[in-house]
């Protein structure tokens, strides 16, 4: 077509543009949602949903004795149901605030700005329903503050819970959230690298769930009595509903269906692949089986490390981070937790913390072109790391002494542990009136 021909008819476009009042060429102008991806965080949102209830629950509950089954379970619903409620009626506006720059926005109380034409921006210049990325948000909040309960459960109680829950979603997830994801934000702002929320999420769940589980003791019995799991036919299950979950927790960090959702899904293939795998091989020449308990290990410690690094690397190096995080992890749930005697029950500390570290350094690494990631090399790897490392330091210390005062509190308030009696009959009775199995 004739390049003046196309010049005239933008300067016919332009002045018939400037005729239409100002109120109608602000709304021709406002951003509309992209339906494709509207749609696809919206799946993405009910998938992280699927990884809470039932996932979470029944990887955590089929790991727990008989007789807490229910109880774990509740909590773990509980508890996100309150993170909900909390994350609309002040956790967004704290965390995101108005364009999300802000760390917190009274005006934004109980979503009050908020509309159906509201919109959220993504990492182009498309657009996306804020209400769905609202609840895309609030599906993270709710699983991280279930998360930190795999290192208390069969003892605490469960009034305990749900104010230790609220508290520790106000003083530690909601600033955390801000400081690596919101524009503005402390880690954001220094280039960490955290596509889906290694810092946020792992980091932060693993180290409150060892600090709640230092404070609140061991269980009666442990380490001399045994209490093994009372159904991985259950953990297994819920494992793989964690990974098919997890898929709209990676891919749909990106908030657009899109190369790079589509780079995470692989990653999340394949790095979980390799360290369930890794972690069988790592029983195996300790002298043990490789065992199913050994494989779902894997699998959440490879979920879990990848989850910085989803958007953040090639498959290549998604496969060495797996590999990496699960054999550490191994280490460090059946050597050192042994060693050390601390009672992280289902081993939140010794996957999420330790997987989550794992995942968020490495991410500096498997960044880099040469492990087929996407950096352009204008950041040294060596720099990148450091980076990396100061962020996971300032998430484990913020994590650790909120935790510290959010469990006090929970203690002053209620007190934090069920009675002897209880904790020896089940939690599922004495705290809920009902039992799993007759």
């Amino acid at each position: 077509m004739n390049r003046k021909i196309l010049c005239g008819a933008g300067a016919l476009t332009a002045s018939l543009f400037a005729a239409i009042p100002a109120w109608a060429q602000e709304a021709a102008a406002a951003p509309v949602p992209n339906p494709g991806n509207n749609a696809w965080m919206m799946t993405s949102t009910v998938l992280v949903l699927l990884m809470i209830l039932p996932g979470l629950a029944l990887f955590y509950g089929g790991l727990t004795r008989s007789k807490n089954m229910l109880s774990t379970m509740t909590q773990v619903g509980a508890a996100a149901a309150l993170a909900m409620l909390i994350w609309v009626i002040y956790g967004y506006s704290t965390a995101f605030g108005p364009e999300g720059n802000a760390f917190f926005s009274w005006g934004n109380l109980f979503l009050a700005n908020t509309t159906p034409d509201s919109t959220a921006a993504t990492f182009s210049d498309e657009v996306i329903s804020e209400y769905v990325f609202i609840c895309f948000q609030m599906t993270f909040a709710a699983i991280t503050a279930a998360l930190v309960l795999g290192a208390t459960v069969e003892r605490m109680k469960f009034s305990a819970v749900m104010v230790f829950t609220a508290i520790w979603l106000t003083i530690v997830y909601f600033p955390i959230a801000h400081m690596v994801w919101a524009g503005g934000g402390l880690l954001f702002e220094m280039g960490a690298l955290d596509f889906a929320g290694g810092t946020v999420v792992h980091i932060n769940a693993g180290v409150s769930a060892l600090v709640a589980a230092l404070i609140l003791g061991k269980r009666k019995g442990y380490p001399t009595e045994p209490m093994p799991p009372h159904s991985l036919t259950l953990t297994m299950v819920g494992t793989g509903l964690l990974w098919v979950g997890w898929f709209g927790f990676n891919a749909g960090s990106e908030l657009e269906a899109d190369g790079t959702a589509g780079l995470a899904m692989i990653n999340t293939f394949v790095a979980t692949a390799s360290a369930g795998l890794f972690w069988m091989l790592a029983e195996k020449f300790s002298g043990h089986k490789g065992s199913a308990l050994g494989f779902c290990s894997g699998i959440i410690a490879g979920l879990v490390a990848v989850t910085p690094a989803a958007g953040n690397s090639g498959p290549f190096g998604a496969i060495i981070l797996g590999a990496v995080a699960s054999i550490v992890c191994f280490i460090l749930v059946s050597k050192v937790k042994p060693a050390l005697g601390y009672d992280d029950s289902l081993d939140a500390f010794g996957i999420h913390g330790v997987g989550g570290i794992i995942g968020a350094i490495g991410t500096g690494i498997v960044y880099q072109p040469g492990f087929g990631g996407p950096g352009d090399g204008s950041v040294a790897m060596g720099a990148q790391v450091w980076i990396q490392i100061q962020a996971v330091v300032i998430s484990l210390v913020w994590a650790a002494v909120g935790t510290a005062i959010a469990i006090f509190i929970a203690k002053l308030v209620t007190g934090l542990r069920v009675s002897e009696e209880v904790e020896h009959e089940g939690l599922d009775i004495g705290e809920h009136g009902e039992r799993a199995y007759n």
